[in-house]
């Protein structure tokens, strides 16, 4: 198979984004001095998630949630085949990975739109341990994805991260998608700059 045009910009930019602002919002979670850094590190990782969720509906073929969304039957018979260490190969997302994508969106806008109300005092203790729940459970998806990303590349032959930035993966040229939207990763990157310092100020 060839490298072919997997990934479009909006993909990769936010995927990156969200790594970013997790990891900089985690660091920054128990300092007092790194308040606003920590309240606009977490309105990244939220307003990529937003902006993630039309795209996963208007997006280039491999962004969309009907290209990568599949049953427990899918995804158990994809983890069988990694326990034989014969993953079955797929041009996007495979189903677990899929799942993972899922699950890290719908945490980082309920983690987000938590500390959001934290941030602006709308609520008491139990909201700020509900914020910290949410975040540790964010994280351990986060384990899982990046194990399943290295345990993927191993044994599909094939850098996934590297695959992330480049937007290239192996196929058959008629699997490509024609255009990476760079119009639309422009939009993206206006939006998170300008919704995530509305959201932290």
């Amino acid at each position: 198979m060839n490298k072919i045009l997997v990934w479009d910009w909006p993909v990769r930019l936010g995927h990156w984004l969200m790594v970013g602002g997790f990891i900089l919002a985690w660091l920054t979670s128990e300092s007092e001095t790194w308040r606003l850094v920590h309240a606009f590190s977490g309105s990244v990782v939220i307003t990529v998630a937003l902006f993630r969720l039309p795209w996963g509906f208007i997006g280039s073929r491999y962004a969309r949630f009907v290209d990568f969304v599949r049953g427990p039957g899918s995804v158990i018979d994809y983890l069988r085949s990694l326990i034989r260490l014969e993953p079955d190969h797929h041009t996007g997302h495979n189903p677990a990975g899929g799942w993972a994508i899922v699950l890290l969106l719908a945490l980082g806008i309920a983690t987000g739109v938590v500390g959001w109300a934290m941030y602006n005092e709308l609520g008491g203790e139990w909201l700020e341990e509900l914020h910290e729940g949410l975040a540790v459970t964010m994280l351990t998806v986060v384990f899982i994805h990046v194990a399943g990303v290295i345990s993927g590349s191993l044994l599909h032959g094939e850098n996934l991260v590297q695959a992330m930035i480049t937007g290239h993966k192996r196929g058959s040229p008629e699997e490509a998608i024609p255009s990476a939207r760079p119009l639309a990763a422009i939009f993206l990157l206006v939006w998170v700059a300008a919704a995530s310092w509305w959201l932290a100020s």
